[in-house]
């Protein structure tokens, strides 16, 4: 998947971060969630290149990027530290300055990136997700049982590693397929090379600790933001499925709008995985919004 996508890998303080880019034109950088990797982005990266230089990374923990060991405080799985991957990969591919375009944990991490270096990143698009911190805070029951994995990740080693470790393939299909549309959406190269991953080395581990980073450090960076009146100021748009669990226990706009300065975003007609579930719209969403930041 991907095979017009040239791949470079970048090291990082001994983490090796896997990255693929093709096309001319504005930089776009893109993020993935969990539990995938860039394939995610493959009805997708391939027509953005057609106007962006896209750069595609897979997450620490995640894809063929290294899964670092954990230490106490989970910060080698915080989302400040995954935001100086994506400015070290983005970096090595020769752009200071950059659009981005992420899903789920990768749009956590291109939250803290937005906030943490605002020089960088231009504008952002980001799919399914309400602030961290918000949704922590709002937590009702309906959220609780359709985004359980959240609560499972957190809790101490090793259990989640056992259990993930175990079966990793049913892992992957337990949180994918319970979603609005089962595993149809997801085409079955990319759903082998997101079972294919989950199965390697030291996985379950780094995806429990970008949890466990979620629920603790990522917070008290938040509560910090928060306390100062840190907000986004880049241009924000965020998407999310009408049939996914983030619109049915959150006020999306409202939420952001105390978190950013300048947001606009809609519900489209899918489930959590727009990229994968509603393509064209997706692309369609993404043209329009980074095209006014061609001129910038």
């Amino acid at each position: 998947m991907l095979e017009s996508f040239k791949s470079l890998t970048v090291e990082r303080q001994g983490v090796q971060l896997h990255t693929r880019a093709a096309g001319e034109g504005p930089p776009l950088l893109l993020l993935h969630g969990h539990p995938q990797s860039m394939a995610m982005w493959h009805r997708v990266a391939p027509v953005l290149a057609q106007t962006h230089r896209v750069v595609l990374m897979d997450l620490r923990g995640y894809g063929d990027s290294s899964r670092p060991e954990a230490d106490a405080a989970h910060t080698k799985h915080s989302k400040r530290e995954m935001a100086l991957d994506a400015l070290a990969v983005m970096k090595a591919h020769g752009f200071e300055r950059f659009d981005v375009l992420a899903h789920d944990r990768g749009a956590r991490v291109a939250h803290r990136l937005a906030v943490d270096a605002p020089v960088a990143v231009k504008r952002l698009l980001l799919l399914d997700i309400a602030p961290t911190l918000a949704m922590y805070e709002n937590t009702s029951e309906a959220f609780a049982r359709a985004y359980w994995h959240w609560f499972f990740m957190i809790q101490p080693s090793p259990l989640p590693e056992a259990l993930i470790e175990s079966s990793p393939t049913r892992y992957v299909r337990s949180v994918m397929g319970g979603r609005h549309a089962g595993l149809a959406p997801f085409a079955p190269e990319a759903l082998a090379e997101y079972e294919r991953c989950a199965a390697l080395p030291g996985t379950a581990q780094s995806i429990a600790e970008d949890y466990r980073a979620s629920a603790s450090l990522d917070l008290e960076h938040d509560r910090a933001d928060v306390a100062v009146g840190r907000l986004l100021q880049q241009p924000l748009r965020v998407l999310w499925g009408q049939h996914g669990a983030v619109g049915r226990c959150f006020d999306v706009l409202a939420l952001w709008r105390e978190r950013a300065a300048q947001v606009t975003g809609r519900e489209i007609d899918c489930g959590h995985y727009l990229a994968e579930e509603a393509p064209e719209q997706v692309l369609a969403e993404a043209q329009a919004f980074f095209t006014h930041s061609q001129s910038d």
